[in-house]
């Protein structure tokens, strides 16, 4: 009997980029295979993770302040070793594990990209088998851009591809390049991703809500007032149910395909103003894209992720980002002030 993965029907991605509608510029298909290379070893790495050894911290401290567990190492390794060798016109690798961009010395001048990325979100779920994923982006650099990433530093408008992968039960990539968003799950009998759904659309509304709300003291009271309307009495707009899982990639990829609204607010600081923790450039604004591409929304509380211009390419903004109806609410509610 045939196996499903024998099926001629199913489309594997190095396939489906080259005949996509409309036509992906040659050298996107080609970032996107190597994103597609490097999940697939960090897929399976995790699968086999706890045997090897491979868990716990790797007693480094990364830029943000955060302890480095040894799969963020190994897992951003994959994504240099992936573009170092020029499969791709990347020329500059950014990721939350650098402080620094790190430039492919090979690739500098005529057209190229910058790849953002976050090589391992929800790295703390690691040691107790929980949800894991892989957020990234691509921008466009110009010619002759050296090593000044003052290009790079537009706002999430500027993307020309965006997505992420997640490392559950199935390893799934899901990405866009403008013209909606599609989904591939990585068939581990031929090695391949194969297409499982395209042109996804998010529901205009959904059932769940997706917040860490032990932090709920250090937020505004805008914050407090959306929680409490979503948690609330089923006719006056609520019934919602709370769901968590400590990965971004996780809690979004909900969103995305039965509706529903994560957030993660700003904490107010000492002098009164709010801090996001969320890296925008590698994190919000990628998945931002991915939400607006399936008819979602994101914001920061204080307008939509995809006009906001970042002044570095580690900063750190609140999200508000799901079914458009949710996102809605949350900005009528002002809950990262005026």
């Amino acid at each position: 009997m045939a196996t499903a993965s024998a099926d001629p029907s199913h489309i594997a991605l190095d396939r489906y980029l080259r005949a996509a509608t409309p036509k992906i510029e040659p050298g996107l298909v080609a970032t996107l295979e190597q994103v597609g290379l490097a999940v697939k070893r960090i897929a399976n790495q995790l699968a086999v993770a706890a045997l090897r050894g491979a868990l716990g911290s790797s007693g480094a401290i990364n830029v943000q302040g955060e302890e480095v567990e040894k799969l963020d190492a190994w897992s951003n390794n994959v994504f240099i070793d992936a573009f170092a060798g020029g499969g791709a016109p990347v020329s500059t690798l950014i990721s939350e594990e650098l402080e620094n961009p790190r430039y492919l010395k090979a690739q500098h001048g005529g057209n190229s990209y910058a790849l953002l990325f976050d090589p391992l979100d929800g790295s703390s779920n690691t040691d107790v088998n929980g949800a894991l994923g892989t957020i990234f982006a691509v921008r466009r650099r110009k010619p002759g851009h050296g090593e000044d990433i003052a290009d790079v530093l537009g706002p999430g408008s500027e993307q020309i591809a965006a997505g992420y992968a997640l490392y559950g039960p199935a390893t799934m990539l899901v990405w866009t390049t403008g013209g909606g968003v599609n989904a591939f799950v990585l068939d581990p009998e031929i090695g391949e991703f194969v297409l499982w759904r395209e042109k996804i659309r998010m529901p205009g509304r959904g059932k769940t809500y997706a917040v860490n709300q032990a932090n709920l003291a250090k937020w505004s009271p805008g914050v407090r007032a959306l929680l409490e309307r979503l948690a609330g009495p089923k006719d006056q707009g609520g019934g919602y149910s709370l769901r968590y899982c400590g990965a971004f990639v996780g809690d979004f990829h909900r969103c995305l395909l039965k509706g529903g609204i994560f957030l993660y607010p700003g904490e107010v600081t000492a002098d009164g103003k709010s801090k996001g923790k969320l890296r925008l450039m590698y994190e919000v604004a990628p998945m931002s894209m991915i939400a607006e591409q399936a008819g979602g929304a994101a914001s920061t509380g204080r307008g939509r992720v995809l006009d906001f211009v970042p002044a570095s390419i580690h900063e750190r903004v609140p999200v508000y980002i799901g079914s458009a109806e949710e996102v809605a609410l949350a900005d009528q509610l002002k809950p990262e002030g005026g």
